[in-house]
């Protein structure tokens, strides 16, 4: 019986249970279809959108290969303009420097010449003035004959013969001078500059004068003979060696600071002379600036 009445129960109860589950099924495929239609739209934003971004990319990539090979072009052109400028400029200054070394070639060449043109003008004014002598020399009265002494013997020639020839004289005393007989080239240079002391080589002798009393120690002669080549013949190409070595001679008498000036007016006046460049060595020796000013020590 009471079987029964559970089985009638459950069969008035079982539509209503399922009535209800199939209301929830409904429900539940609803919600699903819904969520679906949201992902789809998603889904083709973002295919929309990604679509869009990849243009994008591509067109910010072409522009960068686009900018890079202009950017190449342009250094191209750079370059090769820099080359044929530098082509421009390097021929002229290359041309330039060959005629500038062809000019100094060509000054060195006249100064050769000059300095030969100078030495012969020398030797031919020395011969002048041999002439003269000679000429002088006939014109003067003739001595009277030696008498002979009780002895029978005669006296030596008289100083009234004509003067040695000025070129023979010079080289004479230069040839001792070098063949360390500094005695005897000092009294042939002194009779050079006693017979001719206007020629073009007088300033010479009076500087071998001293040049010799120097290496003799006489230092004091030496700066005295020295002086008399810059006052005496003050233009002339013996002047800076003049004041080379009486700048020596003065340093070696302890008078440094009278030494330090004249190598520093020497190396004033002329610069670019090779007496100027021992002035700067001497003066660096001593330990004091080679500038043109005032002498500084270091």
């Amino acid at each position: 019986m009471k079987l029964r009445r559970l089985f009638l129960a459950a069969l008035f109860v079982f539509p209503v249970i399922c009535s209800a589950a199939s209301k929830e099924m409904v429900e539940l495929q609803r919600d699903v279809a819904q969520l679906q239609d949201q992902v789809r739209t998603l889904q083709s934003g973002f295919d929309t959108k990604l679509a869009a971004l990849t243009v994008l990319v591509q067109q910010a990539v072409d522009s960068s290969n686009k900018a890079s090979n202009a950017l190449a072009g342009l250094q191209g052109g750079i370059q090769e303009q820099m080359r044929q400028q530098g082509r421009d400029v390097v021929g002229p200054v290359a041309g330039l420097g060959t005629k500038v070394e062809e000019m100094s070639n060509s000054f060195q060449q006249l100064q050769n010449s000059m300095s030969d043109v100078s030495a012969r003008l020398a030797r031919v004014e020395q011969q002048m003035l041999d002439m003269k002598n000679a000429v002088s020399t006939m014109q003067s009265p003739a001595a009277p004959p030696p008498s002979t002494t009780p002895g029978g013997s005669v006296p030596g020639p008289t100083s009234s013969g004509p003067p040695p020839s000025g070129e023979m004289l010079y080289q004479n005393a230069n040839r001792d001078r070098l063949g360390g007989k500094n005695d005897l080239a000092l009294q042939e240079f002194s009779d050079y500059l006693k017979y001719y002391p206007e020629a073009s080589l007088a300033p010479a002798a009076q500087f071998w004068i001293g040049n010799i009393y120097f290496a003799q120690g006489d230092y004091e002669n030496a700066v005295k003979a020295f002086d008399t080549v810059l006052e005496r013949f003050p233009a002339n190409n013996k002047t800076p060696d003049a004041m080379l070595w009486k700048g020596k001679a003065l340093v070696k008498l302890d008078k440094r600071n009278a030494g330090a000036k004249e190598f520093h007016d020497l190396v004033q006046r002329y610069p670019g002379s090779e007496a100027a460049t021992n002035a700067r060595a001497q003066l660096k020796l001593m330990g004091l600036s080679a500038g043109t000013g005032a002498s500084r020590r270091r």
